[in-house]
């Protein structure tokens, strides 16, 4: 089952499971869209992959199989994308 975080990692954002600019990698590493396109530059921190949509759980589902209340947020902060 996908876990939904609660918030972007970067920014803390507040990212519920109807949001729209919610992004994942394969790893499930959330990040709101702003992040994600103006200061990752599109590549996970953490894992080095892309980023897709995370899917919305339809709320008649959210009862049986509720989003993570766990919020993951990056200690030493999510600055600019470093040059390879």
């Amino acid at each position: 089952m996908l876990e939904l975080r609660p918030n972007c990692e970067c920014c803390d954002k507040d990212l519920p499971p109807q949001a729209a600019d919610a992004l994942i990698c394969t790893f499930e590493c959330t990040f709101c869209a702003d992040c994600v396109d103006n200061v990752l530059g599109g590549v996970c921190p953490n894992c080095g992959g892309n980023f897709a949509p995370r899917p919305i759980r339809p709320a008649a589902r959210l009862t049986k199989y509720p989003p993570s209340t766990r919020r993951v947020l990056k200690a030493e902060g999510c600055g600019p994308r470093k040059a390879a």
